[in-house]
């Protein structure tokens, strides 16, 4: 089984997309700002404790913690929704 690589080149490796990414997400929210007020907005919401969740991460699990936020609660009738 070969070693995992050293983490400086996984950041190396890694950094202008996730940098690009980033930027992506800011200007989008900047962009709703410039939109005007917004009132409430569960979606908003959601932004703000995401960016919060990157900021005060620490170690893997990252990208889980995210998809948690974003995704509905599990309903364990779910097939009888969808008619499976």
């Amino acid at each position: 089984m070969p070693l995992p690589p050293p983490p400086q080149d996984v950041l190396s490796r890694e950094f202008l997309a996730a940098r690009s990414l980033l930027l992506e997400a800011a200007a989008a929210l900047d962009r709703v700002d410039r939109a005007g007020q917004l009132d409430q907005s569960e979606e908003a919401s959601r932004l703000v404790k995401a960016a919060g969740l990157l900021a005060d991460a620490k170690g893997p699990g990252r990208a889980d913690r995210l998809q948690e936020l974003f995704s509905l609660p599990y309903d364990p009738d779910w097939r009888s929704h969808f008619g499976v």
